[in-house]
Formats: C-alpha cells, sequence, structure tokens
C-alpha cells in the first residue's frame, strides 16, 4: 500500500517520461524481423516491453541488453520454433503482435500470460489470421489465451474489415500482411493509433494509408535501423494532469511523442478550458517529438465520444480525474472497449472514486462525472491494473485527505519511474 498526499504548495518543474511502450514493443519486433543489427536507444522500461524482449529471444533472436538494446535481425522468415511456452505476462500489444507474426512462421508455438491477459479477448485476431491460413487453438471455443498456433507461410492474403478500432489487431495483420503473398487490406471502422503505419517505412516496407485502410504487400524485407524512441505521451498525460489539476502549478515535459493517434487527451483538455502549449521540435523514425508545457487551470466539463475513444483509450481514466476537479459535467460515452482491458476500467475508475465521495455515474459504456467533486482520503483498490493505480494516484494530489492505494506495484508494467517522479515532485 502507498500514501498519497494532497500537495499544499504548487508543483514547478521539468521531468522527462520512460520510452514509448507502444513504439517500443514495435521496434523490438520489427528490429527481429529486419536484415541486419538495430541499436534502440531509450527503449521503454516498461515490464511489458521486456515480456516482448523474452519472447523474441525464445524464438532465436540474438538481443544484448545494455545501455541501448542491440538486435540481430533473423529476416522474415527466420524466426526458431520455441521449446517452451512464450509468456506474454501482461501484454496484451506483445501477445497479439506476435500472433501476427507467429501465425506466418511454418512451425508451432504456444502464447499465454498473467490472469488478467488470460481473460482478454483474442478471437479478434484469431479470426482474421485464421482466413489468412494459421491454425489456433484457445480456451472457450477460440476466444481467450493460452493460444495455440500453427503458422504457415506464406500466408493468405486478406481483405478484412475490423469489427472495432484497435491498433493492437491492426499491426497484427499488417505484420501477417508482411508473410503472405500478394496484397493484404486491413480497413478500421474508426481511426486508431498508427505507430505501425509510420514505423514500418523506416524499416523499409511499403505500405498504403488511405483514410482508415491499410494496404501491406507481402514477402518484404526489412532492413535494420538505429532508433530513438521518444517518451511515452500516456505516461505523460498523468502529469499533464497534476499539472492541471494541482493549483499555482507548471509542469514542462521533454521529448515526448506527439503521434496525431496518441494525442487526443489534448484536444478534450482544450475543450476544457486547460492551459497547456505543445511544441513540436523533430521527426524521428516518421514520429512527432516535442515538449508539453501545462499550468494549473480552471476546468469546466465536457463530453467525449465514441469517435474520439481509440486515440485516447489508455487516457480515459484520467478524463474522470478531470472531471471531479472540473465545474459541471464530465461525460464519457463508446468506451465499452475499457471493460475488457486489464481491469473492468470503467467499473473499476467508478467504484473506487464512489469511495472518495466522488458525484460520479456508471453508465455501460462509460460514465458521468458531476463536478467539481473534490476526493475525500480513504483506501482505494488498483485492481492490479496500472493505469487505475496511476490515475488514483494523480487525483490524490488535490484531494481534501491523504489517498491509500493497494497493490501499487503493478505500475512496473508500464511506467516503473512512476513512483520516483511522483516522489520528486
Amino acid at each position: 500500500m502507498i500514501k498519497i498526499e494532497p500537495k499544499r504548495k504548487s508543483i514547478k518543474t521539468e521531468i522527462r517520461v520512460n520510452g514509448d511502450k507502444s513504439i517500443s514493443h514495435r521496434v523490438a519486433i520489427f528490429s527481429a524481423m529486419s536484415k541486419g543489427i538495430s541499436e534502440i536507444e531509450n527503449f521503454s522500461s516498461a515490464r511489458d516491453c521486456y515480456s516482448t524482449i523474452k519472447c523474441l529471444s525464445a524464438l532465436g533472436i540474438e538481443i544484448k541488453i545494455e545501455k541501448t538494446i542491440k538486435i540481430k535481425g533473423a529476416g522474415i522468415r527466420g524466426f526458431k520454433e520455441p521449446i517452451d511456452i512464450l509468456d506474454a505476462e501482461n501484454s496484451g500489444t506483445t501477445i497479439r503482435l506476435l500472433s501476427g507474426l507467429l501465425a506466418g512462421q511454418p512451425f508451432f508455438s504456444v502464447l499465454t500470460g498473467d490472469n488478467s491477459l488470460r481473460r482478454r479477448p483474442m478471437d479478434r485476431i484469431i479470426v482474421p489470421l485464421s482466413l489468412m491460413g494459421a491454425e489456433f487453438w484457445a480456451r472457450e471455443n477460440n476466444k481467450f489465451p493460452p493460444i495455440a498456433i500453427k503458422g504457415r507461410y506464406p500466408l493468405k492474403p486478406i481483405d478484412y474489415k475490423l469489427p472495432i478500432a484497435s491498433a493492437q489487431v491492426k499491426s497484427a495483420l499488417i505484420i501477417a500482411g508482411l508473410l503472405a503473398e500478394g496484397e493484404s487490406k486491413i480497413t478500421e471502422p474508426l481511426p486508431s493509433r498508427d505507430h505501425t503505419e509510420r514505423l514500418l517505412p523506416a524499416f523499409g516496407v511499403r505500405l498504403i494509408k488511405s483514410e482508415n485502410t491499410v494496404i501491406v504487400y507481402g514477402n518484404q524485407e526489412l532492413e535494420g535501423q538505429r532508433v530513438y524512441v521518444p517518451g511515452d505521451f500516456s505516461s505523460a498525460s498523468f502529469f499533464i494532469t497534476a499539472g492541471l489539476i494541482v493549483p499555482d502549478s507548471e509542469i514542462l515535459i521533454k521529448d515526448v511523442g506527439l503521434n496525431p493517434g496518441r494525442i487526443g487527451l489534448l484536444n478534450v483538455i482544450k475543450r476544457m478550458g486547460g492551459e497547456i502549449e505543445v511544441y513540436h521540435k523533430e521527426d524521428i523514425l516518421n514520429e512527432p517529438v516535442g515538449d508539453v508545457l501545462v499550468k494549473s487551470s480552471q476546468l469546466k466539463g465536457t463530453v467525449v465520444s465514441k469517435e474520439e475513444i481509440p486515440i485516447l483509450i489508455d487516457e480515459v481514466p484520467l478524463i474522470a480525474v478531470l472531471g471531479a476537479y472540473a465545474e459541471g459535467e464530465t461525460v464519457v460515452k463508446g468506451a465499452e472497449e475499457l471493460r475488457v482491458k486489464e481491469s473492468d476500467r470503467i467499473r473499476a475508475i467508478v467504484t473506487e472514486f464512489k469511495k472518495l465521495g466522488v458525484n460520479i455515474e456508471e453508465f455501460p459504456d462509460g460514465f458521468i462525472v458531476s463536478g467539481p467533486s473534490i476526493p475525500n482520503g480513504g483506501i482505494v483498490e488498483s485492481y492490479n491494473d496500472h493505469r487505475i493505480a496511476m490515475a488514483l494516484a494523480i487525483a490524490g494530489l488535490s484531494a481534501r485527505d491523504s489517498i491509500y492505494i493497494n497493490n501499487e506495484e503493478c505500475v512496473s508494467i508500464s511506467f516503473p519511474d512512476f513512483w520516483d517522479i511522483m516522489s520528486k515532485l
């Protein structure tokens, strides 16, 4: 259990956050698929990303972890059949993206994860990858991990429309498309994160993106690269929120990834009257990078629509925090996907906020916060979900009394340095 004491003084500071988790997963996988050696600087310290590294090592990839990560790629067909089960631990990105890779490898493999991951739906990747020719066996009629895969090479190309917008599912199919013969088309109902589409061309891959459709051409070889991973915007979002709700504060966050598919929270903050400035400094591997300056603000409620959810899915718990400190109603709609994350995040945030006296109501696809409704002190649960734990910690910075969070160590899944930065604030 950790104690969060309300800040009685302003926060004036400059910080950096860990390397982007989504980018780190992808550059590790793309480096393994490449010919030659890739060197990755500022690789994420998140435990999830090291789940990907361990799985790639088990597939025969030579990886050296020093100040940088050096990966000797095997090409798209050079992976080896693992002698043991591949453990993705808590990482949905690991299990889904590697399923796309393993679907196109001519051997047998098994992927599993922890208790939380084994409750997350995998039929959304199993169905399209099966259409491409791979064979799958999974729990409850091919819905939940563990997943056994008998891959084939080459896969059959696919023209597939995703039922829901999902960067993980889209990326798994793009990777599988590289292992197919001919042209594959993947279409989303709404735009989601596009790190895969941005990063693959930097590794020498030809693909086309037109509105919500990605066209990928099979049998392409990737080339090893030197990579710098920018700061993780989702990690930065916690301290952006802190800067907004702690009175008379100003926080500068340096070298943050500013991918348009990741910064939907900034639009919400601006609608709420938040004082925030973004400085785009450069592009690295087709990813915009810059600094974010945030100042304490008088916030007002807003409505977050279903169309916005895919580009701020990880930040929805923070919108509840902002709503508690804002004037009027803050409404989130169309976020039912949050019910199948590491926890049921809608239920978790509503339940714990109610314990703290916040005026919040749960809906099947979201919630409504009537503010200002400043959290009281109390004991709350993290549900072993890193984003719930961190959101509750930020909410406690301007609470009426101390908040105690159980199982706070789960934050290492995505942001091991979180508590260190919090202590320095």
